[in-house]
């Protein structure tokens, strides 16, 4: 007899209260607190869009001098601009190792390798002597890569392609060597010739005073 009435209330009391304040408390405090918790794996999203943003300024400054580089009649005036002619005074002794003085110096300050040509009118450089030991394929196949200081006879000049830097050593031969190669080495430095020989004999053929 006593245990049938504690049965029901502590069932009826203890359901009661659980249930109504559970419901209550779920609803404003649990939800909110897990709406900040996502703004967590927003943080490794924001690098993502940063990313695109510095290339897209980049473009634009690229974009801003390339604006006047049409408008100007600067672009085409550069184009037709002849290459600087510096005069290393020489005997045709010296002049391929004055040259060998001036590919170093280029080097030096910075000037790649493949940027220079190197023109004889006499005897062969050493290097042209010992590549072409290997025969014409293997020679040339030098020149098209691109990757080291070319040095061509002045009878092959013409076939070598244009280089930023041309270097001439009138080191002899005959003397239609130096009128034959000199125009040629002219048309083909883009934006620095090199001439090593007698000086007289240089500015009459270049028809300068340098």
């Amino acid at each position: 007899m006593p245990l049938i009435p504690e049965e029901p209330q502590i069932h009826e009391s203890a359901q009661g209260p659980r249930v109504a304040p559970a419901a209550g408390r779920t609803t404003p405090t649990p939800r909110p607190v897990p709406g900040p918790r996502p703004a967590a794996p927003a943080r490794p999203g924001r690098p993502g869009p940063l990313r695109p943003a510095p290339p897209a300024q980049r473009t634009s400054r690229e974009a801003a001098p390339a604006m006047p580089g049409p408008s100007g009649p600067a672009a085409p005036a550069a184009t037709a601009a002849t290459p600087q002619v510096q005069l290393l005074p020489a005997s045709a002794e010296g002049a391929l190792d004055a040259a060998e003085e001036a590919v170093d110096l280029l080097l030096d300050s910075g000037r790649a390798p493949g940027e220079v040509l190197v023109i004889t009118t006499g005897t062969q450089h050493p290097w042209a002597e010992h590549e072409l030991s290997f025969g014409d394929t293997a020679y040339w196949a030098q020149h098209d890569t691109g990757d080291d200081v070319f040095y061509a006879d002045a009878a092959v000049v013409s076939r070598a392609a244009s280089r930023p830097v041309v270097v001439v050593a009138v080191n002899g031969g005959p003397a239609s060597a130096a009128a034959t190669v000199l125009p040629l080495a002219r048309a083909r430095a883009g934006a620095l010739l090199i001439v090593c020989g007698d000086p007289q004999q240089i500015n009459s053929l270049l028809d300068t005073g340098v």
